[in-house]
């Protein structure tokens, strides 16, 4: 099962994220079809996604990562709400590229160059927006780029996924942040303790859990506030998808209706499909005149 943890050292200089997104990165993996560097790349986003899920407050709150890279894979798109329900896709699923230099998966020549974003609405109707450059590719020192850059608040971040061709065996990941004040003795000893974790697909593999991941970097006496089961959940429906067609205005439905008499709306984020046969799309016509 997957979930996203949140705690605090006890010193209480340095707050922690960590989650096990296993399940969900292969839900993405089977909804979108995505091949081995394209599940690394959006599986990194998604469980970053579920990492920031319990920063959320609000029920009605939403925050939308985009990586909006020049590499063969496009954009990545992860969001999620206050409930770690967590949705995404990528441009371009299909891509296959040859493993890198360290003989892993070459995520970083996937994304590429371009700007990393991270928007949060409130629910208010006016979301606010940071972004950063994407200064490697990797996703994951991008991520600590833009929440010490952007944010102002120092970070150190870390994802993993584990993909053997269509099937995840792991994911995961970690946020730590320091909070105001913090000596500079705790941050050497953070920096000591990050430093020695290698691999974060190695230690789940391996059975770590997330919160023996917090302890490992913050300490055993890391106090936990927050536990939440971690899943894939989209916002599309039958009725928003239609208020979405009612938004083209009747002439271009009538247009849809005599050229091809029917209409197939996907979703981006969960690869649903939507059905609407001519009569349904007359009835629309017909409440619109």
């Amino acid at each position: 099962m997957d979930y996203t943890i949140r705690a605090i050292s006890a010193d209480g200089y340095v707050r922690g994220f960590a989650a096990l997104t296993t399940d969900l990165v292969q839900e993405l993996q089977h909804r979108h079809l995505t091949f081995p560097v394209a599940s690394a790349a959006l599986g990194r986003t998604a469980t970053m996604a579920s990492l920031l899920s319990l920063t959320i407050k609000g029920k009605k709150e939403r925050i939308t990562l985009q990586v909006d890279g020049d590499g063969p894979v496009g954009r990545i798109v992860a969001e999620t709400d206050g409930e770690s329900k967590i949705r995404g896709y990528v441009d371009h699923p299909d891509v296959l590229l040859p493993l890198n230099d360290k003989g892993k998966l070459d995520v970083a020549r996937a994304v590429g160059k371009g700007s990393l974003y991270v928007t949060r609405d409130l629910g208010l109707g006016n979301p606010y927006q940071g972004t950063s450059p994407i200064v490697s590719g990797e996703l994951a020192d991008d991520f600590t780029y833009y929440f010490t850059s952007s944010e102002q608040t120092p970070s150190s971040v870390g994802l993993g996924v584990l993909v053997n061709r269509d099937k995840i065996l792991v994911a995961g990941g970690y946020m730590i942040q320091l909070l105001p004040n913090a000596p500079e003795e705790i941050i050497d000893q953070l920096e000591e303790k990050i430093g020695k974790i290698t691999s974060i697909t190695n230690l789940l593999a391996k059975g770590i859990s997330p919160e023996q991941l917090l302890q490992q970097i913050m300490g055993d006496d890391t106090r936990f506030l927050d536990k939440k089961d971690t899943k894939f959940g989209c916002t599309c429906s039958h009725e928003k998808v239609k208020d979405m067609l009612i938004s083209l205005g009747v002439e271009e439905l009538k247009s849809i209706v005599k050229e091809v008499g029917e209409a197939e709306v996907v979703c981006h984020f969960c690869n649903e499909k939507y059905q609407f046969d001519k009569k349904e799309l007359l009835e629309i016509i017909g409440s619109l005149d």
